[in-house]
């Protein structure tokens, strides 16, 4: 979505900052970590930076000028110099760094200058890791690294230690809200689609699928079970949760959903409706808001991000989603 200085200044002004007294200064970092929630413009940010370095009519010395040759192939990803790694599978192999290793022994094919870009670094194996370290402890001078992540707490030590680190904050949400709208996204899925993604085709796509919009009538279906039916639970789990989440995303993605309804109750007790993600169910979601306690909210909310941890840790989905229900159920009544 931010694919200008102009457009990520709006969304990072602190970063694009940072970057423009790097590049003014000619004192560009030789590797980097951008670290930040899902959406917040990082992969976006590390072509930007790839085009400041790379541009060969920089306006004011540092600003691409989206025109010349350089900036136009990094813009659709087939720059010679400008080299991506992402998770093979699950995760990042030890022959993927390899392989990077051995481009970046050549010369680089334009200029001296070569980029590398890994999206997702904390799904790196440990021996990828270990060889990426190994890359990262002898830099060239023309080499610039850029990894990506979602999650910090999950890499190296050694690896951050070596990596200049910056974070990208949460965007504005009730921007993003009407910058999706004025976009074609469906109006009543902007302010959940703003807490799944911030990347305009991402959420476009999303708004036109059909098995996203199953997900919510699903994910709604459980919760409203667990209150009225606790024993029912496990049979809509059966017949209807894991024939629809059937892939370790789209379950991920169903617990995301749940996350969040489950917030936009607390958002309702603390007399916050604004702020609710299903915002077309307010009315609805007003009536359970008023039959369940802060706490046990709280507590749910906690036992649904255990239940995320354990599925990127790749636990059984069944059994994952079985005693999340069993702990969601836990007392005798939501009250």
């Amino acid at each position: 979505m931010t694919k200008n200085w102009e457009q990520f200044k709006e969304m990072q002004p602190v970063v694009l900052k940072m970057f423009k007294n790097s590049l003014t200064k000619n004192r560009l970092a030789h590797a980097y970590l951008f670290e930040g929630m899902k959406g917040t413009g990082k992969r976006n940010a590390s072509m930007l930076l790839a085009k400041s370095i790379l541009c060969i009519q920089p306006i004011d010395g540092h600003v691409p000028c989206e025109t010349c040759l350089n900036c136009k192939r990094i813009n659709h990803h087939n720059h010679p110099d400008v080299h991506l790694v992402e998770p093979d599978g699950q995760s990042i192999k030890k022959q993927q760094i390899r392989s990077l290793q051995e481009e970046f022994s050549k010369r680089g094919v334009e200029s001296s200058k070569k980029i590398y870009v890994i999206v997702h670094a904390d799904k790196m194996t440990v021996n990828a890791a270990n060889s990426l370290l190994k890359f990262l402890e002898e830099p060239n001078a023309d080499t610039t690294a850029i990894l990506i992540t979602e999650q910090m707490q999950r890499m190296l030590p050694t690896i951050l230690s070596r990596c200049q680190s910056i974070s990208f904050q949460p965007l504005p949400k009730d921007k993003m809200v009407e910058e999706f709208k004025s976009n074609g996204v469906n109006a009543s899925m902007a302010p959940i689609l703003v807490q799944i993604t911030h990347n305009l085709d991402e959420a476009l796509a999303y708004s036109e699928d059909d098995w996203f919009v199953q997900a919510q009538k699903i994910v709604l279906k459980l919760y409203e079970v667990l209150r009225k039916n606790p024993l029912q639970a496990m049979v809509t789990l059966q017949e209807e949760w894991f024939p629809h989440f059937k892939e370790k995303d789209q379950l991920d993605l169903g617990l995301d959903l749940l996350l969040l309804l489950l917030k936009d109750l607390l958002y309702i007790q603390l007399g916050k409706g604004e702020n609710i993600a299903f915002a077309h169910e307010q009315s609805r979601l007003e009536q359970y808001a008023l039959q369940s306690s802060g706490k046990r909210l709280t507590d749910q909310i906690t036992a649904v991000l255990e239940s995320k941890g354990k599925l990127q840790a790749n636990m059984n989905p069944q059994l994952l989603m079985e005693q999340l229900v069993l702990k969601m159920q836990e007392g005798s009544s939501f009250v």
